[in-house]
């Protein structure tokens, strides 16, 4: 007898209903922002829900397929070779999908006992209460798991288990600081921070086993090219994917000198990111070997000349006027651009006659930027999981306003947060150096100030305090 059979189909048909209801009545069109928020939050919560249903299943299938004989397993019967196979038909999904089902079924699930039938611990009680009560789905059980696994055996289970406590406590959103539930992303950043601080020999002996597979190879050259393959050290690969950033961050623009005001270059890009890497990679072999320069990010000052009334950048009105385009821009624009740019104040009378001109204010230096980003990890808004190379500095207290360009008043955003801080509703405030943010109304409940970082560093840190305490 299926003792789910009916419950599903029940259930297949109100979530049929819902959808027919919201396609035919425009549902997400009509809402407000806020109510398409809760509506996005309440859906996602229902399919976590889903996939623990889904993700118990693939673990029983894996059990009942776990047999030495080939023909006594599950799969076998149904005529697939494996339980990827299996499920790939079963529910349509890519191989790696299946077989992140089935990491999450081996994190979460229950096994019983081969000879009494008893219904043993999962190996990570915890987090399978998390996912039965719909907290986190299949991202976030990998995203907890995963990087304490890896420390087995050097780390007990039970340590194991308590870090994922902790770790499931802030996807709960109540976690030590009680910052609000924690997305997939800073799950895996928390997870990796216990799993350092619980692991400090680990990374010995994964280090020698990089040393001894570093390699980097040039295949025989064909028609299409030169293939390239090999494995890079952590520190090796860290600074390539640096010079990567460097070419390839959307806030960054090369200006061709042959280009004339009416003929601008078409903005079009049609490389992939791969090619994009590939000629980064050019770039930097060719600067390294005629003078050992490579580009950096906010090392220089943006050429971009931006005017704006003083009077009109305090009151946040009128325009700016960027110099070669016929168009004025708004005031805000001119603050973000202030931000990563140097400031020079002119006085003029009101005939135009300029009577004072100032020096140049410059904005945050590369010792001060690699400071903050050591302080910050990336862009400071939860979530966003903006590299600290992509991110641009922001001042707390606008400069215009007399905010010092001081580590204590500059935070990283992305490029995105850094210019529409004013619309998103994030909030942010310097407390004794360390920023702090409060989420918008629509984000979750709670809205008190919050200390935000994603450097492991600091991460680290807290963990080791709490181990201590």
């Amino acid at each position: 007898m299926d003792l789910l059979a009916q419950r599903l189909d029940d259930l297949r048909s109100l979530v049929v209903d819902v959808l027919r209801a919201a396609v035919s009545n425009r549902v997400f069109e009509r809402g407000t922002e806020c109510e398409l928020a809760r509506q996005i939050a309440a859906i996602a919560e229902v399919g976590r829900l889903l996939e623990a249903l889904l993700i118990d299943a693939t673990g029983e299938v894996m059990r009942r397929s776990d047999n030495p004989v080939r023909d006594e397993r599950m799969t076998s019967h149904l005529g697939c070779r494996d339980v990827t196979q299996l499920l790939q038909t079963l529910t349509r999904i890519e191989p790696r999908s299946a077989a992140r089902l089935q990491r999450a079924a081996a994190a979460v699930r229950s096994d019983v006992s081969p000879t009494t039938g008893e219904v043993l611990e999962a190996p990570f009680p915890s987090v399978r209460a998390a996912m039965v009560d719909g907290v986190i789905g299949v991202d976030g059980i990998l995203a907890i798991t995963g990087p304490l696994q890896q420390t087995a055996p050097r780390v007990s289970a039970a340590a194991r288990r308590d870090a994922a406590d902790i770790v499931v406590a802030e996807a709960r959103g109540e976690g030590p600081d009680a910052a609000p539930p924690a997305c997939a992303e800073l799950l895996r950043i928390h997870a990796q921070t216990w799993a350092l601080a619980l692991d400090q020999d680990g990374a010995e002996p994964r280090e020698r086993i990089a040393e001894r597979k570093r390699s980097v190879v040039l295949g025989v050259a064909t028609a299409g090219g030169v293939p390239i393959r090999g494995t890079l050290l952590p520190e090796v690969a860290a600074q390539l994917q640096t010079i990567f950033d460097a070419h390839l961050s959307p806030a960054v623009a090369f200006d061709d000198p042959a280009a004339t005001d009416d003929e601008p270059l078409p903005a079009r890009d049609d490389r992939t990111r791969a090619q994009k890497q590939h000629d980064a990679l050019a770039a930097a072999l060719g600067v390294a070997a005629s003078s050992g320069l490579l580009p950096t990010i906010g090392g220089h000052a943006p050429t971009l000349v931006v005017s704006v009334d003083a009077d009109d950048l305090v009151a946040g009105t009128g325009f700016a006027h960027a110099q070669g385009c016929d168009q004025p821009v708004d005031v805000a624009a001119a603050r973000h651009i202030a931000c990563a740019g140097a400031v020079q104040r002119i006085s003029s009378r009101a005939d135009g006659r300029i009577v004072a001109i100032g020096i140049e204010e410059r904005v945050f230096n590369r010792h001060q930027r690699r400071a903050i980003a050591l302080r910050d990890g990336g862009c400071i808004i939860p979530g966003c999981g903006v590299p600290a190379g992509w991110c641009e500095i922001h001042h707390v207290t606008e400069h215009a306003r007399g905010g010092p360009t001081h580590t204590d008043n500059g935070v990283l955003l992305c490029w995105y947060h850094h210019r529409f801080l004013d619309r998103v509703g994030w909030q942010i405030r310097m407390n004794g150096g360390v920023p702090e943010v409060k989420a918008p109304p629509w984000h979750g409940t709670d809205h008190r100030w919050r200390v935000v970082t994603t450097s492991p560093v600091r991460l680290k840190k807290r963990a080791k305090r709490i181990l201590t305490t």
